[in-house]
């Protein structure tokens, strides 16, 4: 027998519900970070430097999970469950074994079942605490980050291709409009060094007078730094891709129709010309009855003062 689905009874429950729902302006995605059953001292720093870089929009859970096998048929239901208990569409996933030291799992998921996964290893790897500077350059919470993909490799090889697009979606943050330079003040450089290999450094910008009104700008290394190795990689499903790449319909624009700040939605009517002059008139009228009657007592009047009794 099929479970009976629980329909929200108060009006706050309804209001999470709804912001679990589908938006056609998706808000900033949340990461989900995970634990393997087995993690090596240098993975546990790589994981709690991407938590530190998204605390404010990540989920980190510290304990060891098993049975978390991506790659596998069947292994990947721990982690669609883990999306869907947290509302999160990007996970970071950290194991490690012989066969793969220091492995790190970057996936996508779409509509809380996997979407895309990159499987890279970690190497030459240096922690943010490790790197000395002015504390007053450290980014600040929730600014929005440039990002430099130096190398042909990210257009000619389909291994970094798929990883830039994944790295783009992890550390963008929330997709804006408009941007203030002064909310710039980091910026993420990947080097593909060979068609499998990606040299990635976190810098913070420094804004320096240049003479003009464009800044000159400095960038000052603040870690974490590593290189990342392409070991595996899946793209997503054709049904799956196509499911996910829909837009919403742009609606017709409105002929006649502006919108003020002040006065809301305006409209313009057109009407063709009445030509009233030319409209024939029956008697029925009730304002020319009412003629008829005034002048039917005006002549009353008359005949009364011509003729008095």
């Amino acid at each position: 027998m099929a479970a009976a689905i629980r329909v929200p009874k108060t009006q706050r429950a309804r209001r999470e519900v709804l912001k679990h729902a589908p938006k056609l302006v998706e808000t900033g995605k949340k990461t989900l970070i995970l634990h393997g059953t087995k993690t090596s001292a240098v993975l546990n720093s790589v994981l709690s430097d991407i938590y530190h870089l998204k605390r404010d929009n990540a989920v980190k859970y510290t304990k060891k999970n098993d049975n978390i096998r991506p790659f596998e048929s069947g292994g990947e239901s721990s982690l669609e469950f883990f999306s869907l208990k947290t509302d999160c569409s990007l996970i970071v996933y950290g194991s490690h074994s012989k066969k793969r030291p220091n492995n790190l799992i970057l996936g996508r998921t779409y509509d809380h079942h996997i979407y895309d996964l990159v499987e890279v290893g970690v190497e030459n790897y240096k922690s943010i605490e490790s790197y000395a500077y002015d504390k007053k350059l450290a980014p600040k919470l929730g600014s929005k980050p440039f990002f430099a993909f130096i190398g042909e490799h990210f257009e000619s090889a389909g291994e970094l291709k798929h990883l830039k697009e994944v790295l783009l979606d992890l550390f963008r943050g929330e997709v804006v409009e408009n941007l203030n330079l002064a909310g710039v003040d980091r910026i993420y450089v990947c080097t593909a060094i060979s068609p499998t290999t990606v040299y990635m450094m976190h810098c913070a910008l420094r804004l320096k007078r240049s003479g003009t009104s464009i800044p000159r700008m400095e960038l000052v290394e603040v870690g974490p730094s590593m290189d990342l190795i392409v070991r595996r990689h899946r793209l997503p499903v054709e049904s799956l891709k196509k499911e996910a790449m829909k837009t919403a319909e742009h609606a017709k624009k409105m002929k006649n129709v502006t919108k003020d700040p002040v006065q809301g939605k305006l409209g313009k009517v057109y009407m063709p010309d009445q030509q009233v002059g030319k409209l024939t008139l029956s008697n029925d009228i009730k304002g020319l009855k009412r003629e008829r009657r005034e002048a039917k007592n005006k002549d009353h009047l008359k005949k009364q003062k011509v003729n008095p009794e």
